[in-house]
C-alpha cells in the first residue's frame, strides 16, 4: 500500500468514528436521557440499578400528564436526576390520608401500586407550572412529600422514561 492510500485510509476511519460520535453526543444531550435508577422509589415498577430511557423532546409540545414517569434534575440539588410520578398538576390540592391520594378531594385510582401509603400528608397546593411528584414505594420514597423545594418546576424536567433497557426491556408509561 502506497503512504497516500493508507493516509487516505485512516483518514476516512477517523472520520467515520467521528461522525459517529458527534451522532451519539447529539442523541444523548437533544433527543434522549439515559439514567440508573439509584434507589428503590419506584418499586415495583422500575427496580433498584434499572437502566431506563427517557425522551427528552415528550414534552415540547404538550405537558406531562397525571401518572407519567419522567425524569428530572432534583428540585434541592439540580446536579442530580430523579425519576418519579407525576401526581399532583398545576392548581391541584394534594392530600394523603388512611392509605390513600385524594386530588382536590377526589381519590386517585393507582393501580401501580402494590403497598398502602403509610402517613398522612398535605394539603398540598399545587402552584401553576409545577407538579407534585411520588414514588411508586411510596413508604420508601424521598419525594414531595419531602423536598425542601416541594413542587417540581416544569422546566427542570429532563424527559419522559418510556423504556426500561437493563437488566430486561420494559416499556414504561403505557
Amino acid at each position: 500500500m502506497s503512504d497516500k492510500r493508507v493516509r487516505k485510509e485512516i483518514f476516512e476511519w477517523t472520520a467515520t468514528i467521528l461522525a459517529a460520535v458527534l451522532v451519539a453526543l447529539f442523541i444523548n444531550n437533544f433527543i434522549i436521557v439515559n439514567a440508573t435508577v439509584p434507589s428503590s422509589s419506584m418499586e415495583k415498577t422500575i427496580m433498584t440499578n434499572d437502566r431506563v430511557i427517557g425522551l427528552r423532546l415528550a414534552y415540547r409540545d404538550s405537558d406531562p400528564e397525571r401518572g407519567d414517569i419522567i425524569i428530572f434534575k432534583f428540585p434541592d440539588n439540580e446536579k442530580i436526576l430523579y425519576i418519579k410520578r407525576v401526581i399532583g398538576m398545576p392548581g391541584e390540592t394534594v392530600e394523603i390520608h388512611n392509605g390513600e391520594v385524594t386530588i382536590d378531594g377526589e381519590i386517585l385510582s393507582e393501580p401501580y401500586l402494590t403497598t398502602t401509603t403509610e402517613g398522612d400528608f398535605g394539603p398540598y397546593i399545587v402552584p401553576e407550572g409545577h407538579y407534585f411528584m411520588m414514588g411508586d414505594n411510596r413508604n420508601n420514597s424521598a419525594d414531595s412529600r419531602y423536598w425542601n423545594n416541594t413542587y417540581l418546576s416544569r422546566d427542570k424536567i429532563v424527559g419522559k422514561a418510556v423504556l426500561r433497557y437493563w437488566p430486561s426491556v420494559k416499556k414504561l408509561n403505557d
